[in-house]
Parts: C-alpha cells; sequence; structure tokens
C-alpha cells in the first residue's frame, strides 16, 4: 500500500464503518472487535510509521551534516596541501633570489677587490719606479761628492783653496 492511488484507511475509518444488515449477517460482536483490532493495529502501525520517518529525517540530517563536514574538512585538507605545495614554491623562489642576489653582490665585490688590487699594484709599481729612480739619483749625487772627496785628497795641500777666515797656515784667524 505504499502506491500513492492506493485506498488509504484510517483507524477511524474503520472505527466507524458500518455494515448493512443482512439475515444470517456476520456476528456483530465479533466484527465490532474485529474493527477495534484493526483500528488499534492502525494506530500502532500509524505511530510507528511516523517514529521511523522521524528517525530518518533525523538521520538524513545528520548524513547531511557529516557529509557537509566532511566536504569542508576535504576543502581544507585540500587547501592545506595547497597552501603548502605555495609556501614551498615561494620559498624557494625567494631563496633563489637571495642566492641570486648574493651571487651578485660576491661578483660586485670581487669586481671592486680587483679594481682596488689593480690601483694599488699601479701605486705600488710607481712607488717603486720613484724609490729605484730616488736611489739612483741619490747614488749618482753620492758618487759626485765622492769623486769630488776623492779630488780634494789626491790634490797636494798646497793647492787647496784657502778657506775664509784662515790663514795660509791653517789656522783660524
Amino acid at each position: 500500500m505504499t502506491d500513492d492511488h492506493a485506498f488509504h484507511l484510517t483507524p477511524l475509518d474503520v472505527r466507524s464503518q458500518e455494515f448493512a444488515r443482512a439475515l444470517r449477517g456476520y456476528d456483530r460482536s465479533q466484527v465490532d472487535e474485529f474493527k477495534l483490532a484493526i483500528s488499534e493495529e492502525l494506530d500502532r502501525l500509524l505511530r510507528e510509521r511516523s517514529q521511523n520517518e522521524e528517525r530518518l529525517r533525523s538521520a538524513q540530517e545528520q548524513l547531511r551534516a557529516y557529509q557537509d563536514r566532511e566536504r569542508a574538512m576535504n576543502e581544507a585538507l585540500v587547501a592545506a596541501q595547497q597552501l603548502r605545495v605555495d609556501s614551498r614554491e615561494q620559498a624557494e623562489r625567494e631563496a633563489e633570489l637571495v642566492l641570486r642576489e648574493a651571487r651578485t653582490e660576491a661578483e660586485r665585490i670581487m669586481e671592486r677587490a680587483r679594481h682596488e688590487e689593480a690601483a694599488v699594484r699601479v701605486r705600488s709599481d710607481g712607488a717603486v719606479r720613484q724609490f729605484t729612480a730616488y736611489v739612483a739619483s741619490f747614488r749618482a749625487l753620492l758618487e759626485r761628492h765622492l769623486g769630488e772627496v776623492d779630488g780634494l785628497q789626491r790634490r797636494p795641500v798646497a793647492e787647496m783653496p784657502e778657506l775664509p777666515g784662515e790663514t795660509s797656515s791653517g789656522e783660524q784667524q
């Protein structure tokens, strides 16, 4: 009797149903007892059906709630996994950027050091040349003075010029 077009009886329909009297018909008290038993069973079945429908609605609501929670947890899990992937990719990009910047900075420092080294070498080479030229010039000056000293030592004392304020005997006045 689950068909929508089926005949639906209620307990009241069973209780209030009247039958025509006939000779030799059924025993009226037995029919009334049977009607009462049927109506009570119908009442019980309807209450049970109502309770089962309520349990079904509750179970369906609980199932929907669990499905919603499951969907939300799955979405959260997918979002967390995506966040982890995104975070890892971002960290790798940042690490690559830091590494590139560090390499660029190291190359710049090395280039500056090479330029400074070249400048120091140029100044050092210039200082060595200046020092060599100074030593050579000083040597030449010393050799000239030594030559003059040697020349003075070879001259006899009589040929030596008198110094101002001295007499020919070498005495001072």
